[in-house]
């Protein structure tokens, strides 16, 4: 296919227009499935194969990961691919280079380069394909024909085994968790996900994972065995243990089958932070026994040190205080119920909540309702969301039987909620109330932009 006769034709001139077409393509879902993507790279002679990549799969905690893993790299003198999802300001967030987004130029010229081929593939019966999968396939361009990093860290964006970004043969595969989220897309049961979390796991491909359940480490080890993947898991082959916790800093010990380091300090909190730093460290020391990755300690600490990561228990805002963590599942919302008791100090916590209606209401709502004085029910400023009121009647439901009943206030309108919830806490008059926003992403991106740009954050995931 000579993709430059046709390019003239439906040429986009801005990062907007850009942007607009591929955000567009959300119109056609999710659609789980490797065949279109491979189209795709099979009409740019796969770039991907050109690529090492470090994929993270996983419930929660793949961007923190990622995060982690991308500074150490980079304070060790690497050239690092980023590809995360979703994002949190703008689109070009998910794709990264040396920390930086993909440029405006890049972005509008390899979208042109990719838009004949994905209306090609329209006109076929593989269909058109998706949003995710035109930015999957806009990566692999950007990484594997325009900056060529010495490394990708691709993250999973659902699943794994039938994810798009499942067409990459990594040097690492890593499984942070498995929990309950996506059920109605992988599957009913833990069980269910952790064979579609685990179906990134290649052949002789070594795999490290942090998850815990019997059933889901069963798995893991099953198909880690079945494949000849070598693996190293959290408990067993590697291990850590925190030392000191604190608000803005918390420091761990670790020991893999490699060596011991006897303190590394994070300043992403939550006991959480800790699990995923160790498992960021495990990788790193893979590569370095078997792919010669140079890490000095002292990059290694550093880069741990200095690892953000927005949106997970993110202190936005002093005066209020205004915590926000994208707790958008049971286990999401069971790690920020750990951190409100054992890391922040507070005399009345306020919080706001907005959820998608896929999502696991009831059991998330048990691990915030027994810490929270009020709850201000809202929805997210996206097509799909949760009615505000109807998660309400889940939260009073689920506060009765706790024998707990915090003030419930409803109000749709994002921003207005946003208003409430500090008018509450000035009410209080205490001077030490913590303010909380949580639930779906889509709602920590409007709020943190809101807050710290005084703008929204773009749509389309």
């Amino acid at each position: 296919m000579n993709n430059d006769i046709r390019v003239e034709e439906t040429a986009f001139r801005t990062a907007e227009e850009a942007m607009a077409w591929i955000t567009g393509l959300t119109a056609f879902g999710i659609r789980p499935g490797l065949d279109r993507i491979g189209a795709l790279m099979e009409r740019f002679n796969h770039p991907e194969r050109r690529l090492k990549f470090i994929h993270v799969a996983g419930t929660n905690g793949k961007g923190s990961v990622c995060a982690y893993l991308t500074s150490v790299l980079l304070k060790s003198g690497y050239d690092v691919g980023t590809f995360t999802s979703p994002y949190l300001t703008s689109y070009s967030n998910r794709l990264q280079y040396n920390g930086v987004d993909i440029e405006d130029e890049h972005l509008v010229k390899l979208a042109n380069r990719l838009k004949p081929a994905a209306d090609e593939l329209a006109a076929s019966e593989l269909g058109a394909p998706t949003m995710f999968e035109v930015t999957t396939a806009l990566a692999l361009l950007y990484y594997g024909t325009v900056t060529f990093p010495d490394y990708v860290v691709w993250e999973t964006g659902l699943g794994g085994r039938l994810d798009v970004t499942n067409i990459v043969t990594p040097v690492i595969s890593v499984i942070t968790n498995v929990g309950h989220d996506h059920m109605d897309v992988l599957g009913p049961t833990l069980t269910d996900i952790a064979r579609e979390k685990a179906g990134i796991i290649k052949s002789g491909v070594p795999v490290v994972t942090a998850v815990s359940q019997p059933e889901v480490v069963q798995v893991v080890e099953e198909t880690a065995r079945a494949r000849q993947a070598t693996l190293y898991r959290e408990g067993e082959q590697f291990v850590y243990e925190a030392l000191e916790v604190a608000e803005s800093e918390q420091s761990f010990s670790f020991r893999s089958p490699f060596r011991a380091v006897p303190s590394l300090t994070i300043t992403l909190s939550g006991e959480h932070q800790i699990a995923n730093a160790a498992t960021a460290v495990m990788a790193l020391e893979v590569l370095r026994q078997y792919y010669a990755l140079i890490v000095d300690d002292e990059h290694l600490e550093a880069g741990l040190r200095e690892t953000k990561w927005p949106g997970r228990l993110e202190m936005v805002s002093r005066e209020p205080r205004i915590l926000i963590d994208g707790a958008h599942n049971p286990e999401g919302m069971e790690a920020l119920n750990r951190a409100l008791r054992n890391v922040y100090a507070y005399d009345r916590l306020n919080a706001m909540i907005a959820m998608m209606p896929n999502k696991n209401h009831e059991h998330s709502l048990r691990h915030i309702l027994p810490l929270v004085d009020t709850l201000v029910i809202t929805e997210p400023d996206f097509h799909k969301k949760m009615n505000a009121a109807e998660l309400a009647d889940v939260a009073r439901r689920v506060g009765a039987e706790l024998g707990r009943s915090p003030i419930v206030i409803v109000e749709p309108d994002w921003r207005r909620a946003l208003e409430l919830l500090l008018e509450a806490s000035s009410s209080a008059g205490d001077g030490n109330t913590l303010n909380v926003v949580t639930g779906t992403l889509y709602l920590i991106a409007d709020v943190r932009s809101w807050l710290l740009q005084g703008t929204k954050s773009e749509k389309g995931w």
